[in-house]
């Protein structure tokens, strides 16, 4: 017993080390691929916002077309884990040659570059991450479990966040260069992602000769958008989402120009950020199991925003990191607790539908979602433009340098506000989650082995 005990505990760490390749690569590129493309290779502002707005909406058509195809897969090895097996590398050579352009080349072939290679980098991201992150509801069905396995991927989040963000700058400023860090990035993303397919697997569902049935495109999307408890959900995690995007693409111009400090300093701004998130996991764990992920994640986003407004007053680099360290708290509860909010919404789904859509649901939550990738490169694009940033100057004029710091404080406080409102109606908690978990019980009990607890462990309980 002791034995089977172990084995699931590794394979339940072993699943959650996908977490590092997979916030190494999206931080990285998300926190740089502007400051790159616009303060180092110097391409224009205008140009770059646009085409990063483009591949916004790129980035979230993708996901709900790749969810779908997923969902519909049968083959002898399951759904989702093929398409892990098979893309993983290819997505690393891509992050790698993202941060390889032909520097000799005209301004209009780098921009031509710049949109292609991100184009395929996200598509091959989306094949690759949304599938792996689909398995997550179908291996694990208890609350203790989902959150359990939620810190575990958060820590290793932060781990890959840690390298992704703080790492990047002293790697990028020394002899390897920006190239060499896209591709020591890669290496150790491929590893990740490689040890996660050991501890990943799936159920009956998904394999070659299942008879579960199959949702017509507009049925599947009609089922989706008609679940209330998604689309309070959905608003939420777009609220928060973005400025998981927004505040790291920030960072680089805010120490540069706001603080004059170097890439060293930029470290540890984004460092302290993450290694106060890593420590607040557990906790955060706790105080889910006892209040529930509705309740904590309200209270999570509400010190976040709060703690933000300090960079609004900050004026030394020390007065910054007491601000990020604060704000890791209130990061951390919300990073671990998106991914339990969705799995509840996927399993009252399954009662609604009789089939399992892990893939549908992360398809459609990720297509709103990176609408926010969109409107993020609009409001930093627009906000360069009006307040005069200008890439070109040593030291920018005092508008754009209020403009770095309302992108900072102001404008994410707006977007959590919403958030937390939208969570407010969400309706799964409390006793109509436990209502769902016992309904949920009694149909995987009555329809026996092969669809019932699935091999994350028994079926739904535990308090709401």
């Amino acid at each position: 017993m002791r034995g089977v005990r172990l084995l699931e505990r590794w394979r339940k760490i072993a699943y959650s080390s996908g977490s590092l390749g997979s916030a190494l690569l999206s931080q990285a590129f998300g926190a740089f691929v502007l400051f790159f493309y616009e303060d180092t290779v110097k391409l224009p502002v205008a140009a770059v916002g646009t085409l990063f707005a483009l591949y916004g909406f790129w980035n979230a058509i993708n996901d709900p077309l790749f969810g779908y195809l997923s969902d519909r897969t049968r083959t002898r090895w399951g759904r989702r884990i093929p398409y892990i097996a098979l893309g993983f590398l290819p997505l690393a050579v891509a992050f790698a040659l993202v941060w390889s352009p032909p520097l000799g080349a005209g301004t209009n072939r780098l921009l031509a570059y710049f949109f292609a290679v991100i184009f395929v980098y996200d598509g091959l991201y989306t094949l690759v991450i949304l599938n792996w992150t689909a398995l997550f509801p179908e291996m694990f069905r208890t609350l203790e479990e989902r959150a359990q396995v939620s810190a575990w991927r958060q820590i290793f989040t932060v781990v890959g966040a840690l390298l992704g963000m703080a790492a990047a700058p002293l790697l990028y400023g020394s002899r390897l260069g920006w190239a060499g860090m896209g591709w020591l990035f890669a290496l150790v993303a491929a590893l990740s992602l490689g040890v996660s397919l050991l501890g990943s697997r799936e159920g009956a569902t998904g394999r070659a000769g299942s008879e579960e049935a199959v949702l017509s495109p507009w049925l599947a999307l009609r089922y989706t958008f008609s679940s209330r408890s998604f689309l309070f959900y959905v608003l939420t995690s777009f609220s928060l989402q973005l400025n998981f995007t927004l505040l790291p693409s920030v960072v680089p111009f805010f120490t540069k120009y706001v603080l004059r400090v170097g890439s060293t300093e930029t470290s540890m701004l984004l460092g302290v950020i993450f290694v106060v998130a890593f420590l607040a996991m557990i906790p955060w764990s706790r105080v889910t199991v006892r209040i529930g992920a509705r309740a904590a994640i309200i209270r999570s986003a509400i010190l976040f925003a709060l703690v933000l407004w300090g960079f609004l007053l900050v004026q030394t680099f020390a007065q910054a990191l007491v601000v990020a360290a604060l704000a890791g708290v209130g990061l951390a509860g919300q990073m671990m607790l998106l991914d339990v909010l969705i799995a509840d919404v996927i399993d009252e789904d399954e009662l609604r539908t009789g089939v399992r859509r892990e893939g549908m649901y992360f398809g459609m939550q990720a297509l709103i979602i990176r609408l926010g990738i969109a409107v993020q490169a609009l409001v930093m694009t627009l906000t360069q433009l009006l307040t005069g940033y200008d890439p070109h100057l040593a030291v920018q004029p005092p508008r754009a340098l209020l403009g770095l710091r309302l992108l900072l404080g102001g404008v994410p406080s707006l977007f959590i506000a919403l958030g937390v409102l939208s969570m407010l109606f969400y309706p799964l908690w409390g006793p109509r989650l436990a209502e769902l978990r016992t309904q949920l019980a009694a149909r995987q009990a009555a329809a026996g082995p092969a669809a019932g607890a699935g091999p994350g462990g028994p079926a739904l309980g535990g308090d709401a």
